[in-house]
């Protein structure tokens, strides 16, 4: 269970942002992403995969409810989930076909913390 929520608080953490400020309009960076996530410290899984929608600069995940995300000019991308007590945040830079930074998370007392890269499909 423990590893089931840090993985949804990681999960969240690259789908999405604080907004920096609010599209009306599609960008470049539009699409379905393909997602890798790595862990570099602390005791979560090795690695998650998976896919995550950007709409007029939105991150979302049909299946993460508590998270906020956003892309802006120039590709900069900042991320937030929290699910039943624990929270993950990132931030990084995307350009028109791939992407990546560093995120940080918690789940109780243990600390996690690695990188992510996003391929656009």
């Amino acid at each position: 269970m423990k590893r089931t929520i840090a993985r949804a608080c990681v999960f969240g953490l690259l789908l999405t942002a604080p907004a920096f400020e609010f599209a009306n309009a599609s960008t470049v960076y539009d699409g379905q992403w393909s997602l890798t996530i790595k862990t570099e410290k602390g005791a979560c899984d090795s690695s998650y995969h998976f896919t995550v929608d950007i709409t007029n600069g939105n991150v979302t995940h049909p299946n993460l409810v508590r998270l906020r995300g956003r892309v802006v000019n120039g590709g900069s991308v900042r991320v937030v989930v929290a699910a039943a007590g624990k929270s993950a945040s990132g931030s990084g830079r995307l350009n028109r076909k791939s992407g990546g930074g560093r995120w940080t998370g918690h789940s109780g007392s243990d600390r996690c913390s690695g990188s992510w890269s996003a391929e656009k499909f």
